[in-house]
């Protein structure tokens, strides 16, 4: 079984980018095999998934830069839990368009990189950060027999809203000249402040510029939530109501995934 790829991006801070990934992941390897790739140099997904914050030090040259410089992820592969793994990033990774150019890399670099572990995982989650640069370019451009998809975050603002369409042109390009199986999965709407008066105009709006794109499920922002960067998964007793909207989003995930998915994959 070759591994679905599913990036969470859009190029606006705040969005709950690195939550919603590291949540999917974890829900996902409840029964499935996952990788999850921080693609962010903030390491923000790392932290989250291992409770480590000094990532320079801890995973000094044991990231996702490393990893695409040499082609090969398997040596930079961490376990989480007995379904999850994780490629870590940390500051460094702020260099990688520095190191592409000296090592004659292009924008399939990772696609190269994963290609010894595709197999081995039913899933590959990845992070991003909030711009449109080659950390971003590079998980979208990234191939799989049994389909690459991209989640765009949207937080209900208007800076968000205007980001949509940059990303899904991003989406496009990557799919023309790298990822011919590249779809948009969906839109996902993370609501900071779920009672915002304007949060009905904004789905509305989002409905109507991208119709059938929207996620079903919305993420009402949970202080319990929040606190899963401190709790962690195992032995969180707030474990339930802190992915109450994450469970029925993976569900929703799942389906949309086994709808887009090419062709003769699995």
């Amino acid at each position: 079984m070759t591994a679905k790829i599913v990036t969470f991006g859009i190029s606006k801070g705040g969005c709950s980018k690195s939550t919603s990934s590291g949540i999917t992941s974890y829900l996902l390897s409840k029964d499935e095999r996952v990788l999850a790739i921080d693609m962010d140099g903030q390491g923000n997904l790392t932290s989250f998934l291992t409770g480590e914050y000094d990532i320079c030090t801890v995973f000094e040259e044991r990231t996702i830069l490393e990893a695409i410089i040499n082609g090969d992820a398997r040596p930079y592969i961490i376990k989480i839990n007995k379904n999850l793994d994780l490629i870590p990033a940390n500051d460094f990774l702020a260099t990688l368009p520095r190191k592409m150019f000296e090592n004659h890399l292009k924008l399939d670099a990772l696609q190269s990189a994963l290609e010894p572990v595709m197999d081995d995982y039913d899933w590959i989650i990845i992070d991003t950060p909030p711009a449109l640069s080659e950390q971003t370019v590079i998980p979208l451009s990234t191939y799989s027999e049994a389909g690459s998809y991209a989640v765009v975050m949207f937080d209900g603002s208007m800076f968000a809203y205007y980001a949509i369409p940059k990303f899904l042109e991003i989406i496009e390009g990557a799919k023309e000249r790298y990822n011919p199986t590249l779809e948009t999965a969906g839109i996902l709407f993370s609501l900071i402040d779920a009672r915002a008066k304007e949060n009905e105009v904004m789905i509305e709006a989002v409905e109507e510029d991208y119709p059938n794109l929207k996620f079903d499920t919305i993420i009402k922002r949970k202080a319990s939530t929040r606190r899963l960067a401190i709790e962690g998964f195992d032995g969180n007793s707030e474990l339930r109501n802190a992915l109450e909207y994450y469970v029925p989003f993976v569900k929703e995930l799942k389906k949309r995934v086994s709808q887009k998915q090419p062709q003769g994959s699995n």
